[in-house]
């Protein structure tokens, strides 16, 4: 089995999947991990649109007019959303539990891209995040943070090397 940073070091965004069903068992292991999510004063406001029908994985990819195409072809997306009115943190708890979601589709061997929506633009007049919202029906109080597209991965990356890791950013005790 391998050490948690030896799965850091293998673990790459994905855009490219196998067209495979993810299995249900998959889906409510990685959404049950979701769930257990640290948050700010335990405000849970993040929650969770799992989305397979191959139609709306289609329109989803459209949220944007670069880097999220791929999202067509993927089998299974996770849309991180967010209750404001429950935190003023809310960025930081969903976007961990997206971080979440990612190191939990890896460990199942399966791969994942993290796809943002938060302060995006689908065109000229609409944002990102309105565009889904009315695609998916996301309550005015939810804010869309980003969508994780999942499958069996159909392309292979090279690890992180760690002889090229940037540890002059690593400081001690002060700047």
């Amino acid at each position: 089995m391998k050490t948690f940073f030896e799965q850091l070091k293998i673990r790459r965004s994905i855009r490219k999947y196998l067209s495979l069903p993810i299995e249900s068992e998959k889906i409510a292991l990685i959404t049950q991990a979701a769930l257990m999510s640290p948050a700010s004063k335990r405000s849970n406001p993040w929650e969770f649109i799992v989305v397979q029908k191959p139609e709306m994985l289609v329109e989803l990819s459209k949220c944007r007019p670069m880097g999220c195409q791929f999202l067509a072809e993927a089998p299974l997306a996770i849309v991180v959303i967010a209750d404001t009115t429950k935190s003023d943190v809310w960025i930081e708890d969903a976007a961990i539990a997206a971080t979440i979601i990612q190191l939990q589709a890896h460990h199942l061997g399966l791969g994942s891209c993290w796809i943002q929506v938060y302060l995006r633009q689908k065109d000229e007049k609409t944002s990102t995040e309105q565009y889904i919202k009315s695609l998916l029906g996301v309550p005015e109080q939810f804010a869309v943070l980003n969508i994780i597209s999942i499958g069996y991965p159909n392309e292979e990356k090279k690890p992180h090397d760690e002889a090229k890791l940037e540890t002059d950013k690593i400081h001690a005790n002060r700047f």
